[in-house]
């Protein structure tokens, strides 16, 4: 009796190891999507790191491609995008208006800056992501150093200052369009949602963290969006 339970036990850890390094959650898997295996051109992208030995998944577990003005993403596991021409150095602004036209339920999405080595273990950026089902913010920054293997958080998943900064889900359908914006000044880095400054962080609160570098989109787990706008300005 006693080796049948621990046989169905290791059974059980088994299946669900998987789950786990596609960075789902018991409850809240990650949905499968076939994708082209392609991104539209000068676009590059890398899945959030896998737990433990797994491999990182296949190309073909996301879907992103370029639709009318904007693009389409729909995921699979997370990840980051980016276009290798969109530097920001200086003072610049990254921007994007993301339309949903259903609720992602407690997923978040949003845009990065100062990004460096993303293709390697020395990946690093600073990133706001939002949550419409919930309306909290949450700015941080994430790297694979190995003395810092979770995010270093900024401002905690909270609701944005002003509260109505950001578009909550509608209550009907579920649908949301909200624009970010990161705007980094000469000592100050903002933070704004559809127009509206949710934080200011002082750059030596960055925690040597570099604004200068790849800028781009962070898209979490099982993600149906249309992102429109995305626009990198001087100044």
């Amino acid at each position: 009796m006693y080796r049948s339970t621990m046989q169905f036990a290791l059974i059980a850890l088994v299946a669900a190891a998987p789950l786990a390094a596609q960075g789902g959650r018991m409850g809240d898997p990650t949905m499968a999507v076939t994708g082209s295996g392609k991104l539209p051109d000068g676009w590059m992208m890398r899945f959030d790191p896998t737990r433990g030995a797994a491999p990182a998944p296949a190309m073909t577990a996301i879907s992103f491609e370029t639709m009318g003005s904007g693009y389409h993403v729909k995921s699979g596991p997370a990840a980051i995008y980016y276009n290798t021409k969109d530097i920001g150095t200086g003072q610049y602004s990254i921007s994007a208006t993301f339309h949903q036209a259903k609720s992602m339920n407690a997923e978040a999405f949003g845009i990065f800056i100062g990004g460096t080595g993303l293709q390697d273990s020395t990946h690093s950026y600073i990133y706001m992501a939002i949550k419409p089902s919930t309306g909290v913010l949450l700015i941080a920054r994430r790297t694979q150093y190995a003395a810092s293997p979770r995010p270093t958080v900024f401002v905690p998943e909270t609701p944005a200052t002003p509260e109505a900064a950001i578009n909550r889900d509608s209550p009907t359908d579920g649908s949301a369009t909200n624009t970010l914006m990161i705007h980094v000044a000469k000592d100050t880095v903002h933070f704004m949602v559809n127009g509206k400054l949710v934080k200011a962080i002082a750059k030596s609160d960055l925690g040597g963290a570099m604004t200068d570098g790849q800028v781009g989109l962070r898209i979490n787990h099982n993600m149906d969006l249309h992102i429109d706008g995305y626009a990198l300005k001087k100044g």
